[in-house]
């Protein structure tokens, strides 16, 4: 692929009025450039850069970017200018200006949905599609997983707690939001990871990076509701995609990744057995080899 604008290294491009973070590595192999697209809403990709990006990175080129008011992308003045179809539109002008002519998404979680979105809005712009355990827009079915899985995860006197504001007479969202307020560290990381000692490498990367999520994306775009719902609309993505998700996940669930691998006709699914929400953590070269493998990529 020839491009002459990709230079390796973090730059900051204005995109849509709004200084975006973006990082790339691997110019010089001139490959349809695998852009990655980070979970929260509101997350970053520190960590992301620092455990499996490395893998990653020897054999094709990688473009990480952090999404408005996201990591180190400046947020807008507006603190209520987020929306799923400006967090699209931000991407597509990424790709023009960094004179792609096609890329390949690689979201995970909610970048994973917004992967799936942007494929089904620019289609042409899309050469293959990775989902990684990718949320969607069914925040009803969402919040019902999560409330499942803490009453699941939880022990001692946090699990009476969740299961006090669980007896209460609230909406599934009113009692994950009261969760939220009280849960400890521990017991997310349990919701997070299979492996806790890579619970404790997220933590510390994320300690160390200095970033916070700001949240006002996260407050937006759960207010938001797509008039078709995704699950709906991915049938009409033609791209060979790869959907991948951990075994153990309890966060966005493994029913979810299966539904959106049957859904799109020319799609494989990977199940990985010893990881949760982030096999891109918990079995890093595992999951380096399965995305070469899919983009035929050899060492």
């Amino acid at each position: 692929m020839e491009n002459t604008v990709l230079k390796n290294g973090e730059h900051f491009l204005k995109v849509n009025g709004i200084q975006h973070w973006v990082k790339i590595k691997g110019a010089e192999l001139r490959t349809v450039p695998i852009v990655v697209i980070h979970g929260g809403p509101g997350g970053n990709h520190y960590t992301f850069e620092r455990t499996i990006g490395p893998l990653l990175e020897p054999l094709t080129t990688i473009i990480y970017y952090e999404q408005r008011g996201c990591g180190r992308t400046e947020p807008p003045d507006d603190r209520t200018a987020y929306s799923r179809q400006l967090l699209l539109d931000d991407l597509e002008e990424l790709r023009k200006s960094l004179r792609l002519p096609v890329f390949i998404p690689l979201g995970y979680s909610f970048g994973g949905e917004l992967a799936l979105e942007y494929t089904l809005a620019y289609p042409h712009s899309v050469e293959k599609l990775i989902v990684q355990a990718p949320s969607i827009d069914d925040h009803a079915r969402m919040d019902q997983l999560k409330l499942d899985s803490f009453l699941h995860v939880s022990t001692g006197k946090m699990k009476e707690k969740i299961e006090q504001i669980n007896s209460k007479n609230l909406s599934t969202t009113e009692k994950l939001q009261e969760i939220w307020e009280i849960v400890d560290t521990e017991t997310v990381d349990r919701l997070l990871f299979e492996n806790q000692d890579f619970a404790q490498l997220n933590r510390r990367l994320w300690e160390e990076s200095g970033l916070t999520n700001r949240g006002d994306l996260a407050r937006c775009i759960l207010r938001q509701k797509n008039s078709t719902p995704l699950l709906k609309r991915v049938h009409h993505i033609y791209q060979e995609t790869l959907v991948l998700v951990g075994q153990h996940d309890r966060n966005t669930g493994v029913s979810i990744s299966k539904e959106v691998a049957k859904r799109i006709p020319h799609s494989s699914l990977y199940i990985f057995q010893k990881s949760a929400h982030f096999p891109d953590i918990e079995e890093s070269e595992h999951y380096a080899k399965i995305v070469h493998k899919f983009l035929r990529l050899k060492k």
